[in-house]
Parts: structure tokens; C-alpha cells; sequence
């Protein structure tokens, strides 16, 4: 049995019958009795007139799949089995990070039919999000009280990574178009491959002037060169309890996500080939093998469930794993916490071995140690040393993976993938992968 507010204001109208039977002579114990004596009996009238919640038949209506912070249209049926018209509330019982309204939905629904009402959601979390039932409370045609019961109904939302870098992609494709294809590399670097024959033009490197091609034709000629395709991009994401840390208005794995995704489709488009690994001490989610349109679902889809662990990477195991990822020579981006000497220690003893075979970039999402106060009060004074103490920190990993053989980038959560996709064209376009 459920009451109502409705009930509880007719009990404190029982304050005018009262003072009306005080004036009478009756005893106010007496009035006071009888009045809420009433008011149970109607109550109880009213339960016992509310239909069945337990006959009742729930069904929803969502997506599969949803982005996160996005708005989801869903609709939740109920279907009334009874003989008696019911008049329902019903709560759907998901967590609170599926952003589920708060208040209760109203439906009246005659015997033998159906009834819907909607279920907007705005998930704020990534993964897999929950309903195991539905509250029904059934109310009597008072609205003073009712019956309420608990339907299982099971229902679920995978909830995706935004891919809100996916902003960035445009101009990053007409960068990579320059670089193939409408504005070809003229000078031949270490990953370019030959491309076609043209006209010298004052301003061109003489060093790639094709001497044969130019005899046979009796004009100067030129060999025009573009990055080579068919590279392998190795994408690490640490997973480890660096990756909880919080940057910006999410934590440093959902902005090391980010930076994975738009370098993926861009990598990609380009022709080379991406092999994804989220790892802390073992594998947390693996995607290889898988290229042209169907790479970002297969990372989507790999990426959404994984969490950050409060453990220590594993960085022996990450590189095993890196290293049978890929025989040929590659790009390996390494996206976690490099702004802490001492967090840092095992990842950059582990860094040559990398750095001997392949390109190396490490990235690290970080909110950066901020201004130094410009008031000198003791206050100030620790906060600016203490950003003094974060910048030569980060400085002193920034050269520890430099020394190592490879680059190292810094920037916020929305600086970061296309700091990172930047990074990747510049490589192309020196002809370095």
C-alpha cells in the first residue's frame, strides 16, 4: 500500500471539523479520532478499488547504442492485463548517469489496452548502462492511496565514446590531400615513394631531377615523390590508475580515447594500417586486422566498456604486446601520464627498446600546472612554487623521452587530438613514415 500527498492534505483539513465539533462541545480526542478514522477508511476504499499492479505488461523502446551526453528518444508501453482501468505512475529504475527523468510518468490505462510514455535518457557515462525493472504504483479513483509492485523488466543502452574531435577530421583531411595526391612531395625522404615525372620550375629542389627522364625528353624533368601507404600505426592507451586522473571535464582515458579515434580515421584515409591496444596489466580491449570503414565502429565498440584500473602499467607486457602487433617498422603512440618523474620511472626505462625499431610519440592529456600567482602572500607563494615544481617536472620526462629516442607532446583534453593527428601529418610530410 502507498499513500499520497493528497491523503496527507485531507488529514489537515480535519483541523475545520474539529474546531467546528470543539464549538459543539464534542472532545477534541473524539473529533480528532473519528476525522482520521474517515480518512483511513477512505484510503483503504481506494486501495482497494486500484487495479492490479502486478498485471500489468512493460515493454521499451531504445536504441542499442547511444552517444555519450547526447540526447536518446525512448518509450516505455505498459499494457494493462486487469479489469479495472488503471491509473499508473511508473519509475524506471535506471542509474543515475543515464540522466532518466526524475519524476514519475502518468498513464491511465483502460483494461486490455496500451499505453506509452516517453523515456528520455542523456547518458553522462560511457559503457554498459542498466534497468533491471520498473516501479508501478497503481492508484484508486480517489488518488488518496494505491498499490505499488516491482516489474522486472531488463533493458540496457551501450553507451559510446562522443568522437567529439571528430571536428578537427575536415581540415586534417585536406592537409593529408596536399600531402597525396593534389600537392605531391617534391623532395624524397626516408617514407616517400616514387610518384610521377613533370616539368622543372624555378624555385624546385635540384636534387630531384630525374638526368635520364630529362635527356629523353630534352627539357629538364622532375621526380615527384608522396608518402608511402601501407604503414602500420600502433595506438597504446594506458589504462592504468594514471588514466582516472581527472583532465578537464572528463578523466585523461576518455581524452587519450579522443586522441585515438580522430588519429585512426586520419591514419586511415591515408592508407596505413591501425592496430589499437588498451592495457594496464593485461589487455583491456585490442583491435588489429580491421581497416577501411569498419576500423571506427571496431574501436568504438572496443573502446566503450573499458575503465580505468587504480593499478600500475605493466610497461614489460605493453611493449611484448606492441612488438607482436607489428613486424615492420611503425609509429607507436603511447597516450598516458608523462608529467611525473616517479610515475614515469618504469615507463621510460622500457622507452629505447621502442624507439630503436619504430617512430616513437608519446602524449600525455594534462589541464597544466596553470599561472603562477602574481601576489605574494604565503599562499601564493606555495602555489607558485608548486607549479614551478609541475613544470620542471613535466619538463624533466619531456626530455627523459626525447633522449630516449622519441617525441613528446602535452596539451588540455581538446588540444590534445590534434596536436596528435599534427604530429602524425608532419611525419608523413618529412617523409619519416
Amino acid at each position: 500500500m502507498v499513500v499520497t500527498g493528497r491523503l496527507a492534505l485531507l488529514v489537515a483539513l480535519g483541523v475545520v471539523p474539529l474546531v467546528l465539533l470543539s464549538t459543539a462541545g464534542v472532545p477534541a480526542w473524539v473529533a480528532a479520532g473519528g476525522w482520521v478514522l474517515l480518512c483511513a477508511a477512505l484510503a483503504a476504499v481506494d486501495v482497494a478499488l486500484a487495479a492490479d499492479p502486478r498485471r500489468v505488461e512493460i515493454t521499451r523502446t531504445l536504441p542499442e547504442r547511444a552517444l555519450r551526453d547526447e540526447p536518446v528518444a525512448g518509450e516505455l508501453r505498459v499494457r494493462n492485463l486487469g479489469t479495472r482501468l488503471l491509473r499508473a505512475r511508473v519509475r524506471d529504475a535506471w542509474q543515475p548517469t543515464a540522466g532518466a527523468p526524475t519524476e514519475r510518468a502518468r498513464l491511465t490505462v483502460p483494461p486490455g489496452e496500451r499505453r506509452s510514455a516517453p523515456l528520455p535518457l542523456r547518458p553522462r557515462r560511457r559503457g554498459e548502462l542498466r534497468s533491471a525493472f520498473v516501479v508501478v504504483r497503481a492508484l484508486g479513483p480517489l488518488g488518496l492511496a494505491g498499490r505499488q509492485a516491482v516489474i522486472d523488466t531488463p533493458g540496457r543502452i551501450r553507451v559510446l565514446p562522443p568522437f567529439t574531435s571528430r571536428r578537427h577530421l575536415p581540415s586534417r583531411l585536406a592537409r593529408l590531400r596536399e600531402l597525396d595526391g593534389n600537392t605531391t612531395l617534391q623532395v624524397r625522404g626516408q617514407g616517400t615513394e616514387f610518384d610521377s615525372l613533370r616539368e622543372y620550375v624555378r624555385g624546385d629542389d635540384v636534387r630531384s631531377i630525374d638526368w635520364r627522364a630529362t635527356a629523353r625528353a630534352g627539357t629538364t624533368m622532375l621526380r615527384t615523390w608522396r608518402p608511402e601507404r601501407d604503414r602500420h600505426v600502433v595506438i597504446v592507451i594506458d589504462t592504468g590508475r594514471t588514466a582516472a586522473a581527472r583532465v578537464g571535464d572528463g578523466v585523461r582515458l576518455d581524452a587519450a580515447m579522443e586522441a585515438a579515434l580522430l588519429l585512426s580515421v586520419l591514419a586511415t584515409r591515408a592508407g596505413d594500417h591501425v592496430h589499437l591496444l588498451m592495457f594496464d596489466r593485461v589487455p583491456r580491449a585490442r583491435v588489429t586486422r580491421v581497416d577501411g570503414a569498419q576500423l571506427l565502429p571496431a574501436l568504438v565498440d572496443a573502446m566503450t566498456p573499458v575503465d580505468p584500473q587504480l593499478i600500475d602499467t605493466d610497461w614489460d607486457a605493453v611493449f611484448a604486446q606492441v612488438r607482436g602487433l607489428s613486424v615492420r617498422p611503425a609509429l607507436v603512440v603511447l597516450l598516458t601520464a608523462a608529467d611525473d618523474p616517479e610515475a614515469a620511472r618504469a615507463f621510460l626505462a622500457s622507452l629505447p627498446a621502442v624507439a630503436a625499431r619504430s617512430r616513437l610519440l608519446v602524449a600525455t592529456a594534462t589541464d597544466g600546472p596553470g599561472e603562477v600567482p602574481t601576489h605574494r602572500d604565503a599562499a601564493d607563494v606555495y602555489a607558485a612554487a608548486a607549479i614551478e615544481r609541475a613544470r620542471h617536472d613535466a619538463a624533466r620526462v619531456r626530455d627523459a623521452v626525447v633522449r630516449a629516442g622519441g617525441d613528446a607532446v602535452a596539451a588540455s583534453a581538446d588540444d590534445l587530438p590534434p596536436l596528435v593527428a599534427d604530429r602524425y601529418l608532419a611525419l608523413k610530410a618529412a617523409g619519416r613514415l
